[in-house]
């Protein structure tokens, strides 16, 4: 069975009312994986070890925080694969179902960031995070805040991009990151923190780290 076959199978056996579903992609051929994750792009997703990780988020006249591609963008982006031979299983993770108007969880940036390093590999080296705002008004000193650890603007969102590196490359360390994102907490301003690329066990040659590639831009 494809992986088309295993999403349509997937998505059967999701509640009627489900919002979120997070997938694991697990490839045949592990030296296929970055150009899985190169097809799989516009799903944002995440790197582990012989695995790719991403969501699929069906629209909701709510919204809701988070990043994902629709049932049928998921779909299309697994015939890419499918196209190119790229071999592999497809399973769920977990999945979210819609609620009432959401009301921002109690979790501070910082407990949401220790969760988030507690899912990594011991040997992680390079990671590619966002931080979504609950609202605009806090861009401007969010951004302040944030300086130290070079965040990027995405426009027309309230949304912060940056880099942590664990030993040595592009990025700040995670203590610097954490350290930010508390005083971000400390100042009252919310929203949520989540890590979008993992690499592991990088080792740079004559060049201060590797590069991904988002939307055609170097990042």
């Amino acid at each position: 069975m494809g992986l088309v076959e295993d999403w349509r199978g997937i998505e059967r056996d999701l509640p009627a009312d489900w919002a979120d579903a997070r997938l694991i992609l697990e490839i045949s051929d592990p030296d296929r994986l970055d150009r899985a994750a190169a097809l799989l792009g516009p799903a944002n997703p995440g790197h582990g070890s012989g695995e790719l990780r991403f969501s699929a988020r069906r629209s909701s006249g709510r919204g809701s925080p988070g990043t994902g591609a629709g049932p049928d963008a998921i779909r299309r982006l697994l015939g890419r694969l499918q196209d190119e031979g790229i071999a592999g299983r497809l399973r769920l993770r977990d999945a979210a179902t819609a609620g009432p108007p959401e009301v921002e969880p109690a979790t501070t940036l910082v407990e949401g960031w220790d969760e988030a390093v507690a899912t990594l590999p011991p040997d992680w080296s390079d990671l590619y995070c966002e931080l979504e705002l609950t609202s605009s008004d806090y861009l401007q000193r969010g951004a302040l805040l944030l300086a130290p650890i070079n965040p990027a603007r995405i426009a027309g969102k309230s949304m912060f991009r940056f880099r942590v590196a664990h030993r040595f490359g592009y990025g700040a360390s995670e203590p610097m990151t954490r350290r930010c994102l508390a005083r971000v907490d400390g100042e009252g301003i919310t929203g949520r923190v989540s890590i979008l690329r993992v690499l592991s066990d990088t080792h740079n040659v004559d060049t201060q780290g590797p590069v991904w590639y988002v939307e055609g831009k170097a990042v």
